[in-house]
């Protein structure tokens, strides 16, 4: 069994904008490298089924690259009491959800559960244990729109520590 999830990954250039930002946040800000948008997380999944999602993605029509723009700050689930802080997609959100519904299809073909929830885009850039208040973070944040193209989608493989998360690729999907 491995900790799956498909994701477009921020590229380094782009990291490198959202550096200065990541250290003044509360909380654990998500390590550069450790930046993407995630379209689909899968979970636990076995062998078989990871080989049957990698097969359908392999045939889907996942479309060209995608272009994607970052903008406002936001929280979940709520400024008031926030326990992760996001950047809101402000380019691509109609293509990564058209993206979302073909691997979608793809993991319902491989056999996988659907997802009980809308899909709603955006950028973690921190996790805060135990909640707190961030609408003054936000009120202050003054953004600078953040591009780039995303030529793939990759599958990663996410493995857990006391140190965080480290995300391993798997496979990519050109788009």
């Amino acid at each position: 069994m491995s900790r799956l999830f498909l994701a477009l990954p921020v590229p380094p250039e782009a990291a490198a904008r959202l550096s200065a930002l990541l250290p003044r946040l509360p909380g654990r800000p998500v390590a550069l490298a450790n930046l993407h948008l995630t379209v689909r997380f899968l979970g636990e999944i076995d062998e078989v089924a990871s080989d049957r999602l990698t097969a359908a993605l392999d045939e889907a029509p996942l479309g060209g690259e995608l272009e994607v723009a970052l903008g406002e700050m936001g929280a979940f689930p709520r400024p008031a009491r926030a326990s992760v802080l996001w950047l809101a997609i402000v380019k691509g959100t109609e293509r990564l959800t058209k993206l979302n519904g073909l691997v979608e299809e793809a993991c319902e073909e491989a056999g996988l559960e659907p997802v009980d929830r809308p899909y709603a885009p955006h950028l973690t850039i921190s996790r805060i244990r135990p909640a707190i208040d961030v609408r003054p973070v936000i009120a202050s944040y003054r953004f600078e729109t953040v591009k780039w193209t995303a030529p793939e989608l990759v599958l990663f493989q996410s493995h857990l520590g006391r140190g965080g998360a480290i995300y391993e690729p798997v496979e990519r999907f050109p788009l």
